[in-house]
């Protein structure tokens, strides 16, 4: 066949060899095959991606929130059991009236310790979400026994006191010197509860 004889006239196709026409039509068929993946089918795999990295990101949420259901009872009776401990340690907060018995407190605890009381100083409340701490810088001078028994009686008092910020030098005659500061808690009252307190409601 000899393809110079061939009249390459679109108009003429008809006219054309058989092997042309199929070699024709297979590009043809190529080239619209080619375009249609180009114009739909990338736009439709890209969408394909997209759609199985948010189904990946729904079953992991999926299965999260499966787990925390499964566990549901569980998490409430932790949750009850932390409000319950948390109830025990409000009440172990001592209310405006008992604060200065506590303070008393402290210092007998430190005259039965056998220690000097050189300072005790209050310093500016501390508001937090549902408490307020009560600070006071403390000075005690004693033997390392003695102030060994004051802190473990602070820890058995009724009302919560903590010792913080602890600093220990030597004093004369073989003494240590003490500073620390020590807070003890109360519970953040609304003013509709102070006036219920001050009225006796």
């Amino acid at each position: 066949m000899d393809l110079s004889e061939i009249n390459w006239d679109f108009n003429a196709a008809g006219s054309w060899p058989l092997q042309v026409k199929a070699a024709a039509i297979l590009i043809v068929c190529c080239l619209v095959a080619g375009g249609g993946y180009y114009y739909f089918t990338m736009d439709q795999l890209a969408e394909l991606e997209t759609l199985e990295a948010q189904e990946q990101t729904l079953v992991t949420e999926f299965e999260g929130k499966q787990r925390k259901a499964v566990n549901l009872a569980d998490y409430r009776a932790q949750f009850d059991e932390i409000k319950g401990l948390l109830k025990g340690m409000m009440k172990q907060m001592p209310t405006k009236a008992e604060v200065a018995n506590l303070l008393t407190e402290i210092s007998q605890t430190a005259v039965n310790s056998g220690l000097e009381q050189k300072l005790f100083q209050p310093e500016a409340e501390d508001k937090k979400d549902f408490y307020v701490e009560l600070p006071y810088s403390i000075e005690m001078e004693g033997k390392y026994e003695e102030l060994g028994m004051f802190v473990g009686g602070l820890a058995s008092l009724p009302r919560i006191v903590t010792v913080h910020d602890i600093e220990i030098n030597p004093a004369q005659e073989g003494a240590l010197l003490m500073r620390a500061r020590v807070k003890t808690y109360n519970e953040v009252v609304s003013e509709q509860e102070n006036d219920n307190q001050g009225t006796g409601k």
